[in-house]
């Protein structure tokens, strides 16, 4: 059990009365006591910004609303505020009003690709499905604050009931992400019917909840949240850890709450400039996340979305850390590095290169050290005859209760069943001209 420190005896002393160590760890108290305004964060912890300094972070609230845990503001050094990765994430900063011309509102294009409200079907065999429009904090380099803050709400049961209608009536769906907002927002019997609705569906085969409660809450991870969620395995959850100084004694309580509970964890971090764009910091980060039963997933680039260009580092700097992780730490510990392509082109892994040619039968590869080494390939391969009966198969493809699919992008290419040649752009002057004869 984590200490009743006195930096948060003197926080929640200062927030109300009612002030407590069971009060401190909960929370509901916590949701219920979150500073949301410049002038209580100011009597919260002493620091003093100038009147230019509060009419400028005063506007930036006009657009997107501040909302702060007490737990996760007790986390902030207040002598070096400027500089510290918990105020970066969580307090108002000028920079999100500007607004740059390749900055896009829905940079991601979730609303396009949704069929129904709530639900994004991007790729061919899961759906994200945004069940809260609510987040234990706002946290500043969010994708989706267009959205998040600006609306506090939860969907009533019949808008949830258009979503899995809509994933009960589409077989291909496997795979569901919960999200939001913050899925850990709603209530444990709210969350327990969603689960139990998504599960009752035959070809729903894993539930993932994406939350940062872990990081920013740490006490919404309750026996009675963990003993619902047992009920309704598979589910796995990710979270989204930035930096080491958010590994604190009661996020490590809430790992171990999940992990004990059999619910496999993962971590989603976001590069962000001045937080965690650091090699050492990022390897201390992921090796405590593995010491805490949690696989480091994405290291995220920073999205397109609005007000966020401050955060944003070059490419270079993502893979930086990563070759600085390849290697260097176990394997497991190294999370793919990804930017979610703006306009709903998914997610796209940018690693560092390993192979460095190829001629007919020979590869050539660098190992992490800089070593150079050849791989020699079969001088004949035979591949498996295949009379593209899939039927009546025989092979490979024996491997009830297997079934065969429809190919999409490159993959189309590369399968022997899909007779797929070529991929073209649509609207190329060359495909006009066809079009026109």
């Amino acid at each position: 059990m984590e200490i009743y420190t006195e930096k948060q005896k003197e926080i929640s002393e200062t927030i109300a009365d009612d002030a407590s160590h069971s009060n401190w760890k909960n929370y509901k108290w916590q949701l219920s006591h979150a500073i949301k305004d410049i002038d209580t964060f100011e009597d919260i912890t002493s620091i003093k910004f100038d009147e230019e300094e509060k009419q400028v972070y005063e506007k930036v609230l006009e657009k997107f609303p501040l909302s702060i845990t007490p737990y996760y503001l007790s986390l902030i050094d207040y002598d070096n505020y400027k500089n510290d990765p918990i105020f970066i994430q969580s307090f108002p900063d000028p920079h999100e009003l500007i607004i740059s011309k390749y900055d896009i509102k829905d940079s991601l294009a979730e609303d396009t690709d949704s069929p129904v409200p709530g639900i994004t079907h991007r790729y061919p065999d899961r759906v994200l499905f945004l069940i809260s429009n609510i987040c234990g904090m706002y946290c500043r380099h969010c994708t989706r604050k267009r959205r998040v803050g600006d609306v506090d709400s939860i969907p009533n049961r019949s808008e949830i009931l258009k979503g899995i209608e809509y994933i009960k009536n589409t077989p291909v769906v496997r795979d569901v992400l919960l999200s939001g907002g913050d899925p850990l927002m709603l209530s444990d019997s709210y969350l327990d019917w969603i689960l139990t609705e998504l599960q009752a569906i035959p070809h729903v085969e894993v539930i993932r909840i994406g939350t940062r409660m872990p990081v920013v809450l740490p006490y919404r991870i309750t026996d009675d949240l963990v003993n619902m969620l047992k009920k309704h395995h598979p589910i796995w959850i990710n979270t989204q850890f930035n930096h080491p100084r958010e590994v604190t004694a009661s996020s490590r309580e809430a790992l171990s709450m999940l992990a004990n509970a059999g619910i496999p964890l993962g971590n989603q971090s976001v590069l962000l400039a001045g937080v965690n764009d650091c090699p050492i910091l990022m390897k201390k980060l992921v090796q405590k996340m593995v010491q805490n039963r949690v696989r480091p997933y994405y290291l995220y680039q920073c999205d397109l979305s609005e007000g966020l260009t401050h955060f944003r580092t070059p490419v270079g700097k993502g893979i930086e850390i990563i070759e600085s992780l390849i290697g260097h730490t176990s394997g497991f510990a190294v999370p793919e590095y990804v930017i979610d392509a703006p306009g709903g082109g998914g997610k796209i892994r940018v690693m560092p290169q390993y192979l460095i040619s190829w001629s007919t039968n020979k590869v050539i590869l660098r190992n992490y050290e800089g070593v150079i080494t050849s791989y020699k390939e079969p001088d004949s391969y035979e591949p498996t005859f295949c009379d593209r009966n899939c039927d009546e198969c025989q092979l490979q493809l024996e491997l009830y209760p297997a079934d065969e699919y429809k190919a999409v992008g490159i993959e189309k290419l590369l399968a022997d069943h899909d007779k797929t040649i070529s991929l073209v752009p649509m609207n190329t002057d060359r495909m006009n001209r066809r079009n026109a004869q």
